[in-house]
């Protein structure tokens, strides 16, 4: 699949970068790179109209210049690995790619091969959700990572001693990255699907975890309530705090209590459980 990169510069990033990247997630971009004054916004090239963008030119003041490029797939990996650093979630969990030096004191390891799919931990919402499983009762859990992208927290869930995991992802680059991401870390339990959320349906879990974004998000809660038993943890992430409220609202109406709140850069999980 071909992305959509657009390159914007800002005269000032507070709270304009913020902002923009608010609007182009209502959009359907799907991720973001911050950079000093720059932004960088990806979304499928499929998806892509040029409507989307109308936020650039209603804060040009705040805006220096930005522009477009199509990103091949072949293109990504090389662009991965000029950026790509270790992630370390506090003094447990080390996130490194195939060629970091792997001699780290860390217990638990996830190796992460760069590809055009997104969650590799350097995210605010990724290293939220990791940081907050490493707190859970995996051990023996059935657990959903909706929209897996990389695959790193379907592993993660894994070495935490999930029982089973079940991890779909409606894009293919994704699916075929987590599948080979699974391999690298030894996986033998996840299941990495291609597919809409309609696959859990008839599937129950102990254990939800959706990154994906807000709109994503409001559109499947009716599906995790169907796919939950009572006393099922729901873990969201992949939105701003402006947006908790409407999320801890929507989730109430399909029978999610509200329990945490966590935030890292103005980006928010929230943790629920099923009454």
């Amino acid at each position: 699949m071909e992305y959509i990169e657009v390159h914007i510069a800002f005269k000032s990033t507070i709270p304009w970068m913020e902002i923009v990247i608010t609007y182009l997630s209502n959009e359907g971009f799907e991720s973001f790179t911050e950079k000093k004054k720059v932004l960088k916004a990806y979304i499928p090239k499929d998806n892509y109209k040029e409507s989307q963008l109308v936020c650039l030119t209603e804060f040009k003041n705040h805006i220096s210049d930005y522009s477009i490029q199509t990103i091949k797939d072949q293109n990504w990996n090389a662009e991965w690995e000029k950026h790509f650093d270790p992630v370390y979630v506090g003094d447990s969990l080390a996130i490194l790619a195939p060629f970091h030096n792997q001699d780290i004191t860390h217990q638990l390891k996830i190796i992460i091969q760069p590809q055009m799919s997104f969650g590799t931990g350097h995210h605010q919402t990724t290293w939220l959700a990791s940081k907050r499983m490493l707190t859970l009762a995996l051990k023996g859990a059935k657990v959903l990572d909706m929209g897996t992208g990389t695959g790193v927290l379907a592993i993660l869930a894994e070495k935490l001693g999930a029982a089973s995991i079940f991890a779909p992802d409606i894009d293919e680059w994704s699916y075929r990255n987590a599948i080979e991401n699974c391999q690298l870390n030894n996986c033998s339990i996840v299941d990495v699907a291609l597919g809409t959320h309609l696959l859990i349906a008839n599937k129950q879990f102990d254990v939800i975890i959706a990154n994906i974004n807000k709109n994503v998000l409001l559109a499947q809660f009716e599906q995790y309530a169907l796919s939950s038993i009572v006393g099922t943890k729901l873990l969201i992430s992949g939105f701003f705090t402006t947006d908790i409220n409407d999320l801890v609202l929507a989730a109430k109406k399909h029978g999610f209590i509200f329990e945490k709140e966590f935030s890292k850069d103005e980006w928010a999980l929230l943790e629920f459980v099923k009454q």
